[in-house]
């Protein structure tokens, strides 16, 4: 019977040591993985700056009592900026009331509108291209741009909107002049603008539903409230939750409209005073940095404080 020969290599063999095991290859995905944090370290590194810096500033300059320059002499103080804004029941409770208030009001008709104007385009019709076409013309333009445009719209002396009242019989109107319209224009003026951006979202989570629930419950002869109401609506529930969340931050931060048609402090009685407004007539006007940048903190918990509510809301509908 021939002798078996055992390989050098082979381990166990008798007064020869464990030959080293050869370090596996690096395999494609390991290399692209590494690679893949390599290019995405510096970006990450500057938008985490970007971030972190102008937050850990302004909370610094929040708890000093920074006036006339921001480089100028300052101490701490502590609370006390806050304490203030909290109290000022004059100009910053009414202001968030009013930035609420602006917020739910145009996020809910522009989410209806949208809703409805995304279903009835949901299906190809005649005029279809040109429909959209004209239903964006509206985003094209800057929010500064859409203000000054309907100022003039609204104008009260030589605007066109009172001459078509006064041409159907009816009263000339202030406008953008009165103290108890301009707030309820301004939020429609919003709707104007923004409703055709939350069509083209919800327009986009339409043509990914499917079409053989609907079909379904066709043929258990559901009528079309029941279709929406019963298996369109869930099925678009999380476009529709995210699509909620981006646009009630943007209302939330609304600025430039107000200002551009109302100017510094919102109206000659606050009438449009938001907590950006109000923020900004702190800083630029008052140069109040310290009251200002505590207001900023407070409206920024505020946002964070609205988007968890809404995803909650969102998640638990989801669910």
């Amino acid at each position: 019977m021939a002798a078996t020969e055992v390989s050098p290599s082979r381990a166990g063999a008798p007064g020869q040591p464990d030959a080293p095991r050869s370090r596996p290859p690096r395999t494609f995905e390991q290399a692209n993985r590494r690679l893949k944090w390599a290019m995405l370290t510096p970006a990450l590194l500057f938008v985490g700056l970007m971030i972190v810096f102008p937050l850990a500033f302004t909370l610094n300059l929040s708890l000093t009592d920074a006036f006339g320059a921001v480089n100028a002499d300052k101490r701490h103080i502590g609370l006390r900026n806050f304490l203030d804004a909290l109290g000022d029941v004059r100009r910053f409770w009414p202001a968030a009331r009013r930035t609420l208030v602006f917020t739910v009001g145009a996020v809910v008709l522009e989410t209806v509108l949208g809703l409805a104007l995304a279903m009835l385009m949901r299906k190809p019709f005649r005029g279809m291209r040109l429909v959209r076409t004209v239903l964006i013309i509206p985003l094209l333009a800057t929010p500064v741009a859409i203000g000054v445009l309907w100022l003039l719209i609204l104008d009260p002396t030589n605007g066109i909107a009172n001459h078509l009242l006064t041409g159907i019989g009816l009263p000339r109107q202030e406008f953008l002049g009165s103290v108890s319209q301009s707030l309820p224009l301004l939020m429609l003026i919003d709707v104007w603008q923004w409703t055709p951006m939350m069509t083209l979202l919800l327009l986009a989570g339409l043509t990914t539903v499917p079409e053989e629930p609907e079909e379904a419950a066709l043929v258990d002869g559901a009528n079309a409230w029941q279709r929406f109401r019963h298996v369109i609506l869930p099925m678009l529930a999380p476009t529709l939750a995210t699509a909620l969340v981006l646009r009630a931050v943007d209302a939330l931060k609304t600025f430039d409209i107000l200002y551009a048609t109302k100017g510094a402090g919102g109206g000659s009685d606050f009438e449009v005073e938001t907590l950006n407004v109000y923020a900004y007539g702190l800083t630029f006007d008052y140069q109040e940095y310290g009251l200002a940048a505590a207001v900023l903190v407070l409206f920024t918990l505020f946002i964070i404080g609205v988007v968890v509510l809404l995803r909650r809301r969102g998640g638990r509908k989801n669910g």
